[in-house]
């Protein structure tokens, strides 16, 4: 398929294709590349159709510093409206007692958090890194790292399970004042009640970043570490949720003031209303039975590709999945490293991304493996039987090792598959 067939005639296309063709044809050869190839990167989705449009709208011009009935600028009319629906209907979906709907995107989400509700210099005990924890958790390189004193808690290495008699060790050694748990790589659920029995005997306050499956949460098809009385839950509304990119914080009432004011105007201004309208479509649709379903299917599909891949030989961090993702130890499965493994599937049309594994002895740019998840391909309406030929491709690409005949052909049968299942949106 061409970029020219891609391209629809509209006003708003005819004028880019005068004003900037070059961006033109990078939106229609992206928009190309998402239809021919599957996305297997478990934080990218597809957003719903309803999320692209209200991207694109009016509410883009809008400046609304502040909060409902309590801005900066007048005519906040229709913005304190999509926020007010935003927040109400985030509470709802979540359980949460109170909700701002205003964090650009998940970075500053957990940033807001760590700085409304702590002092420079605390203790915090987050999940290492290459145990499946998040930049933002921590990681040296990042601003929240040189801020505030991370200490690490890791799984067990003979199930994947947290080790949580050597996290209660670590907590009464150090006395953090904040527990994090949530994760970007761990291919496993757990109780969060076990993280509020170590919080509770230390003193610390309780928090989960569920930014990849906020989705999976809202539909009920996870545990909610609100259930649990944590004191603060993020998530992105993107990834599992299909909305738009964007953070949500979800909290008790007794911390809502501290997190307005961090959020703004300790962190940022003006928040991105067409944001926050997507936002609050997005809360509205997860809420719906059809919803539901999706979550229920995605998780179905992580674990047939698991099991598929499993039964090809493949190992698999932790032996499988909970959830939505799961991460291949390339090198024990095909002596290969991750970015080589992530560059030849791209060559097919998968998309992944290179990852670190637990304890990794390679380096982060060229780690022992490659991370999949299942949320784009199920939006597109993969199931079961796809999710055998997805392991199949995956499998025979990387033990091709570079083969130009066996990729080719590799490469008509990804696009065989998703020839049969439209991009939502597009």
């Amino acid at each position: 398929m061409t970029h020219s067939s891609l391209l629809a005639n509209t006003p708003d296309r005819r004028r880019l294709a005068v004003s900037d063709p070059d961006i033109l044809n990078a939106l229609t050869g992206e928009e190309a590349r998402q239809r021919a190839g599957l996305e297997l990167i478990p934080s990218e989705n597809y957003a719903f159709p309803e999320v692209l449009t209200l991207l694109g709208s009016v509410f883009t011009n809008k400046y609304a510093e502040g909060y409902p009935g309590r801005r900066y600028y007048g005519g906040q009319d229709y913005t304190d409206a999509i926020e007010t629906l935003a927040r109400n209907r985030a509470k709802a979906l979540f359980r949460a007692e109170h909700a701002n709907v205003q964090p650009l995107s998940g970075s500053p989400m957990n940033q807001a958090v760590y700085l409304g509700l702590l002092n420079p210099g605390d203790t915090i005990l987050a999940m290492d890194l290459s145990h499946g924890g998040h930049l933002t958790h921590g990681a040296p390189v990042s601003h929240m790292g040189r801020l505030f004193n991370f200490v690490r808690y890791k799984t067990d290495p003979t199930n994947g399970a947290i080790d949580f008699a050597a996290l209660a060790q670590v907590a009464r050694e150090t006395r953090p004042k904040m527990i994090v748990c949530g994760y970007s790589s761990y291919p496993r659920d757990y109780d969060y009640a076990d993280f509020k029995r170590v919080a509770d005997e230390v003193g610390a306050l309780t928090m989960a970043d569920v930014s990849h499956i906020g989705g999976l949460i809202a539909a009920d098809v996870m545990r909610n570490p609100l259930d649990a009385g944590f004191d603060v839950m993020t998530t992105t509304t993107h990834k599992s949720l299909r909305g738009p990119r964007g953070g949500l914080i979800l909290c008790k009432e007794q911390h809502a003031k501290a997190i307005d004011a961090s959020v703004f105007p300790g962190l940022q201004g003006g928040p991105h209303m067409n944001q926050v309208a997507a936002a609050a479509t997005t809360f509205r649709l997860a809420a719906l039975p059809a919803f539901r379903a999706y979550a229920l299917n995605v998780l179905g599909n992580a674990k047939a590709l698991a099991g598929a891949l499993t039964a090809r030989q493949v190992r698999l961090v932790t032996g499988g999945t909970d959830n939505h993702l799961l991460v291949i130890n390339t090198v024990q499965s095909f002596g290969i490293d991750g970015a080589k493994a992530q560059a030849a599937l791209d060559r097919v049309g998968l998309t992944t991304n290179k990852q670190i594994i637990p304890d990794d002895p390679l380096p982060p740019m060229r780690p022992s493996g490659i991370r999949i998840g299942t949320p784009a391909a199920t939006a597109r309406g993969f199931g079961l039987t796809e999710m055998d030929e997805v392991a199949a491709i995956i499998t025979e690409t990387l033990i091709a090792d570079g083969d130009a005949a066996t990729e080719a052909n590799l490469l008509t049968r990804t696009e065989a598959l998703t020839s049969r299942f439209p991009v939502p949106g597009l």
